[in-house]
């Protein structure tokens, strides 16, 4: 039976595609505790292999697997030329997941937390109102039951002006679906995120606000501002963050010339 093994951690060099796979480096670090006698291994290299329609499900990138924990499981294997695996061992890749952020996942836990209270409270809030209406004037119940049954009565004949009662309607306002001060809708795998970004990471707390906001209104609350022709983020990387959280396929922008 192959030895089977799991590794977690990110990339530590970029991705190398070849014809029908990827490759990328990782690498993890040496047990603290060596038996008495033998030294210390400071930590271990490995070369991943993992086929392109695998790869391609997880979402991640040439840029984004730099920055992304990510959980790889497979077998060693010799059978891959030297060149291509500069590691000291090589992995076949069964399964690659990339591993929910850490901080993101306790505002998760918090914000939902804070809303079951909020829903709590608010069923409380309305039982005891009900029960003071009930205790303030039991004996005028059933004059309000008749008072409404004549009220009931009356409205047929009111039905008389259709012309009216459709000036009187409210209208019902259109939603927007991006937005405001947005230029254009591109596809967020179109745009190109500078290095400087990658290597910043937006307040957790702000960053869950803006995703609160999308799955309420089903849009960002502001667009990305992009270079027109090499579409090149120049602003707006925390809302790129939350757009390739909740997975939007296309994005909102205004363009700096």
């Amino acid at each position: 039976m192959p030895h089977k093994m799991t590794l977690t951690g990110s990339a530590t060099g970029p991705l190398r595609e070849y014809d029908r796979y990827v490759a990328f480096d990782m690498r993890e670090k040496g047990s603290p505790s060596a038996p008495k006698g033998l030294k210390k291994s400071t930590f271990i290299s490995y070369t991943v292999f993992v086929a392109k329609k695998a790869f391609n499900k997880t979402g991640l990138t040439k840029k984004s697997i730099m920055h992304e924990k990510i959980l790889v499981q497979g077998e060693p294997t010799l059978d891959i030329p030297i060149d291509e695996c500069p590691g000291e061992i090589g992995i076949i890749c069964f399964q690659i997941t990339v591993l929910p952020n850490k901080n993101d996942k306790e505002a998760n836990d918090s914000q939902d937390k804070k809303e079951a209270k909020q829903e709590v409270s608010k069923a409380q809030q309305e039982v005891v109102a009900t029960k003071q209406e009930e205790k303030q004037d039991p004996v005028s119940q059933p004059v309000a039951k008749e008072v409404k049954k004549e009220a009931e009565t009356v409205q047929p004949e009111a039905k008389e002006t259709p012309v009216q009662e459709k000036k009187a309607a409210p209208q019902q306002k259109q939603l927007p679906t991006q937005p405001k001060g947005t230029q254009d809708v591109v596809s967020f795998e179109e745009i190109i995120v500078p290095e400087a970004f990658l290597k910043t990471r937006p307040n957790p707390e702000k960053t869950q606000k803006v995703i609160d906001f999308v799955k309420r209104t089903g849009y960002l609350d502001e667009p990305l501002t992009i270079e027109k022709g090499s579409k090149v983020l120049k602003d707006g990387y925390r809302r790129y963050i939350v757009a390739k959280t909740v997975k939007m396929d296309k994005v909102p922008v205004v363009y700096e010339h």
